[in-house]
């Protein structure tokens, strides 16, 4: 296989949900990291050290996420997809966690930019605080800042608001069904 091929089946898919978890959006993610690997192509003699082409694809594909964003009018409010998370099964610790980690995708979706970003890199994707610093090209003190501030929104978001429940769900008053089952 080709250098290209290689690098496109060992990073598509984290690039992919790292443009993800920028846009919302699944077409937009695609779009995104086709995009950053047709930089790449045209670019990719630039590079002098070839162990920083994943800090490379990252930072690409964030600057072509913050180019778009500036070229549109208004930012997108498409809602995450909420098929992202995989279908509940297993035990109920399993459940209970897999329940946990929808809601956190929910809840990050939602956040600021700022945040969104360095936590999908730091969390989703497993990037160091220095790659996460030159993909978004920020300092590392502020990337720092950004990921205890993000966590210390989710983590209030997660336990003020109550977790995503079925729209049909109905109050059951006991009274009631004590009179009528006896």
């Amino acid at each position: 296989m080709s250098e290209f091929a290689d690098l496109v089946d060992a990073h598509y898919e984290a690039l992919y949900r790292f443009g993800y978890s920028l846009t919302r959006s699944p077409d937009h993610a695609a779009d995104l990291v086709q995009e950053t690997f047709c930089i790449w192509a045209a670019k990719n003699e630039q590079l002098r050290d070839r162990s920083k082409a994943k800090t490379w694809l990252f930072t690409t594909l964030h600057r072509e996420f913050l180019g778009q964003r500036r070229k549109q009018a208004r930012y997108s409010d498409e809602p995450l997809d909420e098929n992202i998370g995989q279908e509940v099964s297993g035990n109920d610790e399993q459940a209970d966690r897999q329940l946990d980690g929808q809601r956190v995708v929910e809840l990050l979706g939602e956040m600021e930019e700022m945040y969104r970003a360095p936590l999908a890199l730091f969390y989703l994707q497993q990037h160091s605080y220095k790659e996460i610093a030159e993909i978004l090209d920020v300092p590392i003190g502020t990337v720092m800042s950004r990921l205890s501030r993000g966590k210390d929104l989710l983590r209030k978001r997660m336990t003020s608001e109550p977790s995503s429940a079925p729209k049909n769900l109905i109050d059951v008053n006991p009274e009631i069904f004590k009179k009528h089952h006896g």
